[in-house]
């Protein structure tokens, strides 16, 4: 049995408002070695095609992540007794505005993280930016993806440009990075100009739960229905958070209401235990939204239920 390598917790024990806030007050390093799972944040949305804010995201939600605890009340999993978990900063840009060379910036960072078997964990960011991270942890082939947001991310040109927070699981599957038959996305609600998106996720194989069907199914149905259409194989989860309702989270983008609840989402997450996954995401929080800070503080805590799925995954793979 390979030796279980644990999380330094010594910052978990003092009080929250010390010390140098980093997610879930884990260590902030830039050794990689020895690290099981990277939280990572992703400042960068140079792809919202209108509320922008969301590159301010990964800062607050370090902010809120500090009244995360250690036990999850329900599994009884301590992920930082599990597995090795470390801050790795942000993805640090030096062409910024210059939207595919950004994009390049953020896969070269992932490119380093899937070199040292590090799973990701990361906060936006806009959506566009799973584009590039998938791009570096799924270049060995396509991957299956459990999705929710409120918008399905397949539309195709916004403005002249290809990459948009509209846009990635489009190139995402159009690069081969997406296996469409192994995607399910949850919560797709709200008018649209244009037919477009959906049109591409239903005709490409996606399953697509739209909210009024996830109601009617009710959760449990929609867990069977994720695990049945992903399978065993390798698998990515991507949440939006404004796949909720905005009575949860107003500091989003583009909010939509009649959404997922805060317990349903908790539910969600909680039925996709020992899944494959190689990674995961939150994202389109934009904290001037919501000067309460409420937004931030739930996309914390649906890092920490995912940071636990992940951490009994790698664990599970080592007994």
């Amino acid at each position: 049995m390979a030796l279980r390598r644990k999380t330094d917790i010594t910052a978990m024990t003092q009080p929250r408002y010390t010390g140098i806030p980093t997610f879930m007050r884990v260590p902030a390093t830039t050794d990689w070695a020895e690290i099981d799972i990277g939280l990572i944040g992703v400042p960068y949305d140079g792809g919202v095609t209108n509320r922008a804010g969301a590159r301010h995201g990964p800062r607050e939600i370090r902010n809120q992540s500090s009244l995360m605890r250690t036990i999850h009340h329900v599994t009884r999993i301590n992920p930082y007794d599990l597995v090795s978990v470390a801050d790795l900063g942000d993805v640090p840009f030096h062409q910024l505005l210059e939207h595919p060379k950004a994009l390049d910036e953020i896969a070269a960072f992932f490119d380093r993280v899937k070199a040292h078997k590090i799973i990701p964990l990361s906060a936006g960011g806009d959506h566009t930016i799973s584009l590039p991270i998938l791009r570096a942890i799924a270049k060995d082939g396509p991957v299956g993806m459990i999705h929710i947001d409120a918008h399905t991310d397949t539309w195709d040109m916004f403005q002249g440009s290809k990459f948009a927070h509209g846009s990635p699981f489009r190139r995402a599957v159009e690069e081969g990075l997406l296996d469409p038959k192994r995607v399910i996305q949850i919560g797709i609600r709200g008018a649209q100009g244009t037919t477009g998106g959906w049109d591409f996720s239903l005709k490409s194989g996606m399953r697509v739960v739209f909210m009024e069907e996830f109601t009617e199914m009710g959760v449990p149905a929609v867990i069977a229905e994720a695990r049945r259409i992903v399978g065993n194989d390798k698998v990515y989860l991507s949440f939006d958070v404004d796949g909720l309702d905005p009575i949860y989270t107003p500091g989003t983008g583009t909010p939509e209401i009649g959404g997922i609840t805060t317990v349903e989402a908790l539910q969600l997450l909680r039925g996709l235990r020992r899944l494959n996954f190689i990674g995961g995401d939150v994202v389109e929080v934009a904290p001037p939204f919501d000067p309460s800070g409420n937004t931030a503080l739930v996309a914390a805590t649906l890092m920490y239920e995912m940071l636990c799925l992940l951490a009994e995954q790698i664990d599970a793979t080592r007994a």
